[in-house]
């Protein structure tokens, strides 16, 4: 007997056990451990293909945000040229209605001046004629005291009354 060499008996149930093992584990063992194997690569091949639509999805999204950024840029863009057209509308209406307020302040102004200064000239003409009366009345007493001068002062304002009837 050899130490390398098994003995035939020996040889012969070890090779029939293995076959029995063998054989139990084909037809139990393998099938489910092959099920399993396939399983697990579908389980794993599904979540690819799910981590592939999720990025698609995920790169689809991207692409509508950025386009929608780009159409809120736009419109935030429209927004602030209506305001800032709006804004020069109402410039230019204050401007134009404190013109009209000023306008219409300054012929106040004019108009009330021009009032005071004819009330002023009116005054002015009546307190002239008051005095002219006064000193034509002061200068007539004076000049009139004797009655040669009364005659002579008559005859004087007949000519000049006549004369200017003449011109006219």
């Amino acid at each position: 007997m050899s130490l390398l060499l098994p003995d035939s008996g020996l040889l012969f149930w070890m090779l029939l056990s293995f076959g029995v093992v063998f054989v139990v584990l084909a037809k139990y063992g393998f099938p489910i451990i092959t099920d399993m194997v396939e399983e697990r690569k579908a389980y794993i091949d599904h979540s690819l293909e799910m981590a592939r639509e999720a990025n698609a999805r995920l790169a689809e999204l991207k692409a509508e945000s950025e386009a929608l950024v780009a159409a809120a840029n736009k419109e935030q863009g429209r927004i602030l040229r209506e305001a800032m057209h709006e804004r020069d509308k109402i410039i230019v209406e204050a401007h134009k209605l404190a013109e009209a307020a000023a306008q219409k302040e300054l012929d106040e102004a004019k108009r009330q001046i021009r009032q005071e200064k004819e009330e002023a000239i009116h005054d002015i003409r009546r307190q002239v004629a008051v005095l002219s009366v006064d000193i034509a009345e002061k200068i007539l007493r004076k000049n009139l005291n004797e009655r040669n001068e009364q005659m002579e002062m008559i005859d004087r304002m007949l000519d000049e009354v006549l004369a200017a009837s003449k011109n006219n």
